[in-house]
């Protein structure tokens, strides 16, 4: 809600085919109106089933995100563990140049759309083992990434943080939106 002059407003949403009037008495009846790109976007960002691929560390960070002290369930994610099954994958903890095709194959064998989610410093850029020649220096060599969450390791709520900022990302591109990788 807006709040102008110490007065909240509904925020304005017109819809395509309506007056504005009638944008507002369909928003207030409850009424989700818009067009197919964008219900189907509204439904997969709130039904996320990422694909776990616990590596190191932050795997512990990531099954502590799902207990039922952060509970993600309430955001509509659940978590996989069939490549067939997701629509998400998140990598947490080192990949080593032995693991990454792995990786890939994976991702290959997940639905489109799909999303990668790189979790930690180790599966962003290395981490501390960076100088080791059998570690890979992020995972995007191998995969696309769409939300990157820095940390060693980072926190469950960093982790809510950024599967929020997927949601939002899938439904802006239904939107036809480019949003930057983050």
């Amino acid at each position: 809600m807006d709040v102008i002059n110490g007065y909240s407003q509904q925020p304005r949403v017109e819809f395509e085919g309506f007056t504005p009037e009638e944008s507002m008495e369909l928003q207030q009846a409850g009424v989700f109106v818009g067009g197919l790109e964008q219900i189907k976007a509204w439904a997969r960002s709130n039904s996320l089933w990422p694909m776990t691929f616990g590596l190191a560390c932050c795997a512990i960070e990531m099954m502590g995100t799902g207990a039922s002290h952060y509970d993600l369930d309430r955001f509509g994610i659940i978590f996989r563990a069939s490549p067939r099954q997701s629509d998400c994958i998140i990598i947490s903890g080192t990949v080593t140049k032995k693991m990454a095709p792995l990786i890939k194959r994976l991702y290959e064998q997940m639905p489109d759309p799909k999303w990668v989610v790189s979790m930690g410093s180790c599966a962003t850029a290395g981490g501390p083992y960076v100088r080791s020649y059998s570690v890979v220096k992020g995972v995007d060599q191998y995969i696309p990434v769409d939300v990157y969450i820095p940390g060693c390791p980072p926190s469950p709520p960093a982790l809510i943080y950024g599967l929020n900022k997927l949601q939002e990302k899938i439904r802006l591109e239904a939107k036809g939106k480019k949003v930057p990788r983050t």
